[in-house]
């Protein structure tokens, strides 16, 4: 529950308030007002609900059904003249991120809280941090691929950071559950839509950078994308940094005078001896470590992690334990044919992350390669010329374009214009489990792989705006093996 005047407080508090507006003329006694509920979506809304108008795409009638329903208060940046009394603010994200964290009894004072940052490598990452403080601690965990409140029951996300309601309510159960740490993925669009605004991260990561989620319902330009992931290094008491990364100087600078750990060439703290299921470490994590997942990025990435841990309470024993258990759903998963061909199944949906994995595939698998790729529709356009260019300069893998999220537009209209950037052959199969089956069909022995990139482990395809039903990658994999 809260009140009014609270409500009211933290608004002012913040020169978020800007007037309340009573149409009704119901000249309320304000002492009297307190709100059992907060909500932003008007299906939810009933009496004595605080409601909040966000989106671009709210309508009026929204408002007006909710207050059919009961609803008596609204917060909004407008007045939209109807008979309940409204309080018009500056900006409705900022104050629906302050006045969640207070109806939840301000839970993020109760756990230590750790956030991943990076263009990839965040769930991989935030995998390898729960396993390593699940050692000893009660970690709960918002992830892209699973979310945990109570270290048992797991379910994926419908986005990679929460709106700041649902996330103040999901650490407020966290709490409740005897959780001592909470482990984040933070998006750019956390902090362009201000989802995080107000919190303040124990520790937080930069993994690393490289231009994506650029179009026009996301960020206009790569300086825009790369500002907001920097945001997270601003609200962290202490930061981990990747010294590879691109742009390592802007960074260095802006942590100078914080808490800090880098980590990679141009530190401290490097991987020696990296080989396929194992590496070393100097620096604070100094000694041998097994790892599960291959490729020198997740090393990197378990070396973020282990940073970071260290930081809040993890042992080195416990970072040993943890990254040599760390297995991750849809991220570098390995299955085996019966000609004896691997098939590497992984998130990789940016030119990036699909340049490293071919690299780590090429580096274990020396004979034919088969790849199984798609690009989203009506998001990140920017990664199909990406593609493109990238599988232009390796003539030697045979490529099979399929569906992958093609939600409004033709998954074939965006294989032809990734394969605008290809001066080779390549094959287009918009059925995804057709165009698996016949990657698979062109191996014959061990040195061969197939590469399906872009899906993990997500079970659905975005079609017309409709999750709908898939079996997922490694389980229309295994059918074929």
């Amino acid at each position: 529950m809260i009140k009014i005047e609270t409500v009211l407080d933290i608004l002012k508090k913040d020169d978020l308030f800007r007037e309340i507006i009573d149409q009704g003329h119901y000249h309320y006694n304000f002492n009297d007002v307190t709100f059992d509920s907060i909500c932003y979506d008007s299906r939810k809304a009933k009496d004595n609900s605080l409601f909040f108008v966000k989106g671009a795409a709210f309508k009026k009638e929204f408002l007006l059904s909710a207050i059919e329903h009961g609803l008596s208060w609204y917060v909004a940046e407008q007045d939209y003249e109807v008979d309940i009394p409204v309080i018009v603010v500056n900006d409705i994200k900022k104050a629906m991120s302050l006045i969640a964290m207070e109806f939840y009894g301000n839970p993020q004072e109760k756990l230590k809280l750790l956030a991943f940052t990076g263009t990839k490598g965040k769930t991989t990452a935030a995998y390898f941090a729960y396993n390593i403080l699940n050692q000893k601690h009660y970690p709960a965990m918002l992830s892209t691929m699973n979310t945990t409140l109570d270290g048992k029951t797991f379910f994926k996300s419908a986005l990679t950071t929460p709106e700041s309601i649902d996330l103040f309510d999901m650490m407020a159960q966290a709490v409740d559950n005897g959780r001592t740490h909470l482990i984040m993925e933070v998006s750019s669009q956390a902090y362009l839509v201000k989802r995080v605004y107000g919190l303040t991260f124990d520790v937080g990561v930069f993994l690393n950078i490289s231009p994506d989620h650029i179009g026009p319902i996301e960020h206009p330009t790569f300086e825009d994308y790369f500002y907001h992931k920097r945001l997270l290094m601003k609200n962290s008491r202490a930061v981990v940094i990747n010294s590879d990364m691109d742009y390592f100087s802007v960074l260095k600078e802006q942590v100078e005078n914080q808490e800090h750990d880098f980590y990679g060439s141009q530190s401290d703290n490097q991987i020696e001896n990296s080989k396929a299921f194992s590496f070393s470490a100097t620096g604070k994590l100094v000694g041998d470590y097994d790892i599960q997942l291959i490729g020198h990025f997740n090393q990197e990435n378990a070396v973020a992690a282990g940073l970071a841990c260290l930081r809040l309470g993890a042992s080195l024993e416990d970072i040993k334990k943890g990254i040599a258990t760390t297995r991750v759903p849809g991220r570098m998963e390995v299955l085996t044919q019966k000609n004896g061909a691997k098939v590497f199944i992984d998130y990789a949906h940016n030119g990036d992350s699909l340049k490293k994995l071919i690299s780590v595939v090429e580096t274990h698998q020396t004979g034919k390669i088969a790849l199984v790729l798609g690009s989203t529709g009506n998001k990140g356009e920017s990664r199909r010329k990406d593609f493109g260019l990238l599988l232009d300069q390796h003539p030697e893998i045979q490529v099979f374009l399929t569906a992958d999220d093609p939600n409004y537009e033709d998954p074939m209209a965006i294989a032809d214009e990734i394969s605008s950037f290809i001066h080779h052959p390549v094959e287009k199969i918009a059925d995804r489990e057709q165009a698996i089956k016949a990657a698979m069909s062109v191996t014959s022995q061990e040195l061969d792989a197939v590469i399906i990139a872009g899906k993990g482990a997500d079970c659905y395809q975005i079609i017309n705006g409709i999750k709908e039903d898939y079996p997922g990658d490694a389980a229309v994999a295994e059918r074929y093996l």
